[in-house]
């Protein structure tokens, strides 16, 4: 596989399981979404080997927005979610980042020192 997506959580909303596997979905559709339209290749290699997904935790906003900068600046699709706050955090706020799909080695070069979830 040469192709994957990465999803970082902020691990300092202490996000239940669910809560946190919801969140991580949002942005693996949302990052999917973005990327079909505007890196159509991209897209179609990670869908064709299988969308991998990868789940990474970060202590908290601060490093989740670093982890957005270099992405973006890396020229990666990235794309925060902001939860609705029907549950357990307030309305707006900032849960995770997707990154990707993209090439492993670009998407390691911003989130492959992150611990996974």
């Amino acid at each position: 596989m040469d192709y994957k997506m990465v999803i970082a959580v902020r691990t300092d909303l202490k996000l239940s399981r669910g809560k946190t596997a919801v969140q991580v979905a949002h942005a693996a559709v949302i990052c999917a979404l973005k990327a079909r339209k505007h890196r159509s290749d991209s897209f179609s290699r990670w869908y064709q080997e299988g969308q991998k997904k990868v789940v990474v935790k970060v202590k908290d906003l601060e490093e989740l927005r670093s982890l957005l900068e270099v992405a973006h600046v890396r020229g990666l699709i990235a794309e925060l979610v902001r939860d609705a706050g029907l549950t357990e955090v307030p309305p707006g706020t900032i849960t995770c980042v997707g990154i990707g799909p993209g090439k492993n080695d670009d998407i390691d070069r911003v989130t492959g020192s992150c611990p996974l979830m």
